[in-house]
């Protein structure tokens, strides 16, 4: 079933869950254009692969694209990633804060560990069960060949 995305949010993050568009941004952060083929060059997938990721990116509003001749350029368009970023900024606060409290509640902790753990120790007339060991009888091995039918 298709899922039709509404917010911009949604298709920012759903653009940017894939590893190989984020390598395309990333190609586009260095240069200020590049053309589908020069995008393409070092990934080892095919060009309408590479077309549909294209889409993908250009629906989500994070890169545009201009038609010279026969030739198609991308541009990155960093605007929608703003949303994204505010809302990462809102939980690491919020994470922030947590970690900051853990910090200082592990810190301010008056309870002490014990240095060295406690070993239980039984009287030389009890053994543990657990080292008790059992084995397994080995069966004795049949002549080679073709078994005998019972």
């Amino acid at each position: 079933m298709v899922k039709y995305q509404d917010s911009p949010l949604d298709r920012t993050f759903g653009a940017l869950s894939d590893p190989t568009r984020r390598a395309l941004l990333a190609r586009l952060g260095e240069a200020e254009s590049l053309s589908v083929s020069e995008l393409a060059r070092p990934f080892d997938v095919s060009l309408p692969a590479i077309m549909k990721h294209l889409d993908v990116l250009s629906d989500a509003g994070l890169i545009t694209r201009t038609k010279t001749g026969r030739t198609v350029s991308c541009q990155l368009t960093a605007e929608p990633m703003e949303e994204a970023m505010q809302w990462l900024t809102r939980y690491a606060r919020f994470w922030s804060e947590r970690l900051d409290r853990l910090a200082k509640f592990l810190e301010n902790d008056t309870c002490r560990t014990d240095p060295e753990p406690r070993q239980q120790t039984l009287p030389q007339d009890q053994a543990s069960p657990s080292s008790v060991v059992s084995m397994r009888r080995l069966r004795k091995s049949t002549k080679p060949g073709r078994k005998p039918k019972s």
